[in-house]
């Protein structure tokens, strides 16, 4: 353990209160008690935070508390002051005062998570589940949409400096000179490349003080739900950027560690409860700088072979990938939404296709979260041309942007289905139709064994659609019984389409 001496008394106070040999990071030291947890700051100065004064580790705990407990009220509880009585003995004292006697140190108190419900052990023990991951997109939409905007910063000229501050990080840790030269000039370019969009992101409120270090370690399972937790507190300028860049550091983690599905299903839940599209073409640079920050610290750490791989992840995440829209239609029950989600995250750039589910985008008009039913005026003629030309116009402009789209809806109308051609058209990528195929009576017994499904179909509203006119067919029909063969027969369509663009 490498606290100073000046604080030995202080760790010793800490040890007996909570009977634990501490967890030790670069700048403090965690020691955990059954039913809670005290954070103690290390008196260090490192290159990015100085905290060898009291004041100092004072200013930094409160910070730390201030940024985290709206996220997670009853996580952190207070912020403590360890105090010296006349007598030189010492006691953790009452949030808020230091009235008992002389301050020597701060700690900052917390609730005890157990080991298990952290998100990145679970992330090594197995699969995350699809019920989960949708949880972690609401939790991060909710708490970037809760924060105010910040003005007046140059966004690109920020990602620059970030991109640069990187690059004598990684030299230090003994990465390849060649990799880190080419990984800056690449994402150089293409920040630069989309100046623009990032300046007009910051012009509509998109910068804003976000978490700052937004990866699976720091989010718990809290009272059953996800919650982020340990903000980053000592670097304001680092933490004030584009929502994007907050969001991309978790995106990235999940591809590494859950894999691509996962972080796929979390940008499009993200989406679904945002409908912030514009983000995605900015993705490449950001993934790619989320992921050499993770090369050079696991280098650093010795971790040369880690290091490495992620920074070579980085120089992948800046190559183009191919563009398309897909749409996948069909009846009721169908399976357009298992097959869209299993076929996205193999299309076009990180994190795979963004999926624009009629749905999701029907609940979001109203209001709604996905899973909350609607109302049979919610599915007027009206409202489903509000709809379907929403998908159009989204597809277009993701698509347009350098991303590939996966639309998920009935397209039963002839005029859906030749909207988003069009929206493929008019961005100038390919595009593939997909009618899935089933027997009434297989759909009707899917219907009725689904739930908690942003989908409010039933066995009415599938006789009915069944009934319907669908004009001149000129999709590929997949029959839908068999996931495997189905997702089998988009994937040869998906292959055929890029080989004659």
């Amino acid at each position: 353990m490498t606290a100073p001496d000046s604080q030995r008394d202080v760790v010793a106070l800490l040890r007996a209160l909570t009977g634990d040999t501490p967890v030790e990071t670069h700048i403090s030291l965690v020691f955990r008690s059954p039913d809670q947890v005290l954070k103690l700051r290390k008196a260090v100065r490192l290159p990015f935070i100085d905290q060898t004064t009291i004041e100092a580790r004072r200013r930094y705990a409160l910070r730390e508390f201030a940024l985290n407990a709206p996220a997670a009220p009853d996580l952190y509880l207070d912020v403590r002051p360890v105090l010296r009585d006349g007598d030189g003995r010492l006691a953790l004292g009452p949030a808020g005062t230091d009235a008992a006697g002389k301050v020597v140190d701060w700690v900052v108190r917390m609730a005890r998570v157990p080991a298990d419900d952290f998100l990145d052990v679970r992330a090594a023990r197995g699969p995350l589940p699809d019920g989960l991951l949708d949880a972690i997109g609401d939790a991060v939409a909710a708490y970037h949409q809760a924060l105010p905007p910040v003005s007046g910063v140059d966004s690109v000229a920020r990602l620059r400096g970030i991109a640069a501050g990187n690059v004598p990080s990684a030299r230090a840790a003994g990465l390849s000179e060649a990799d880190i030269a080419k990984w800056h000039a690449d994402t150089i370019a293409a920040i630069d490349a989309r100046a623009g969009r990032f300046a007009d992101r910051a012009r509509r409120g998109f910068v804003r003080r976000g978490h700052g270090d937004l990866h699976l370690g720091n989010f718990c399972l809290w009272h059953g739900r996800p919650v982020p937790f340990d903000a980053l507190e000592f670097d304001e300028t680092l933490a004030t950027t584009d929502l994007a860049y907050d969001l991309a550091f978790l995106l990235m983690d999940l591809d590494r560690r859950a894999g691509r599905p996962a972080a796929n299903r979390v940008l499009n839940r993200y989406l679904a409860r945002t409908r912030d599209d514009d983000l995605v073409p900015c993705l490449p640079p950001l993934l790619s700088m989320r992921a050499m920050v993770r090369a050079h610290v696991e280098a650093a750490r010795g971790d040369r072979t880690t290091g490495t791989a992620l920074l070579l992840r980085a120089i992948d995440y800046l190559k183009p990938k191919a563009v398309l829209v897909v749409a996948i239609a069909g009846l009721p029950g169908t399976g357009k939404s298992t097959l869209a989600r299993a076929l996205a995250p193999e299309l076009g750039a990180a994190p795979g296709a963004v999926v624009l589910r009629s749905d999701e985008i029907r609940k979001w008009r109203h209001g709604v979260p996905p899973e909350t039913p609607l109302c049979a005026a919610a599915y007027s003629a009206e409202e489903s041309a509000a709809v379907f030309g929403e998908i159009a116009a989204r597809a277009q402009s993701i698509a347009a942007g350098g991303h590939a789209v996966v639309a998920d809806a009935t397209f039963i109308d002839p005029a859906h289905r030749r909207a988003v051609e069009a929206a493929a058209r008019d961005a100038g990528v390919a595009f593939v139709g997909v009618w899935l195929t089933a027997k009434l009576d297989e759909l009707e017994a899917r219907i009725a064994a689904r739930s908690g499904d942003a989908s409010d179909a039933t066995a009415d509203v599938l006789r009915r659609a069944a009934q319907a006119d669908t004009g001149p067919m000129t999709w590929i029909n997949v029959a839908a019984s068999e996931f495997v063969s189905a997702l089998g027969a988009v994937r040869e369509a998906v292959r055929n389409a890029w080989s004659v663009c």
